[in-house]
Formats: C-alpha cells, structure tokens, sequence
C-alpha cells in the first residue's frame, strides 16, 4: 500500500519539513539542534524538521536517529 508523504521547503526560511502523517502533534528535540521530531500524542513519529538545512551541503551527510512508540 502506498503512503503519501509531504514536504515542504521555505527557501527564505531555510526550512524543510516532512511530514508522513498529517494529523495533530507536536515538535519535540532530536540530538542534533537543527532537527525536530514530530510526534502525534500517543508519540508515534508524525514527521520531522530541518532548520539550516543549506549548511547541509558544506558537511558531513546529516545522521540523527528517529524513534516512534511501537505500535
């Protein structure tokens, strides 16, 4: 079955965000500060955020571990 995800990118902003569930949550810290975790209220991972992601391609592929509450 096939699962829609979307993604955005606000290029003055320098943001990218994408989500693979569009239902309510909220943004919580990850161990790198330039990327968030979205988490719906049962803490099921929703999607995720990238601020700077620009300086992105002056590094280093970005590795940070995701993790969701098992269902």
């Amino acid at each position: 079955m096939a699962k829609n995800v979307e993604i955005w990118y606000d290029k003055e902003g320098d943001y990218l965000e994408v989500l693979f569930e569009r239902k309510a949550g909220y943004f919580k810290a990850t161990d790198n500060d330039a990327v968030m975790e979205k988490v719906d209220h049962e803490g099921n991972m929703i999607g995720f955020s990238i601020l700077k992601i620009s300086a992105l391609k002056k590094q280093k592929p970005l590795s940070v571990s995701l993790e969701s509450k098992a269902a």
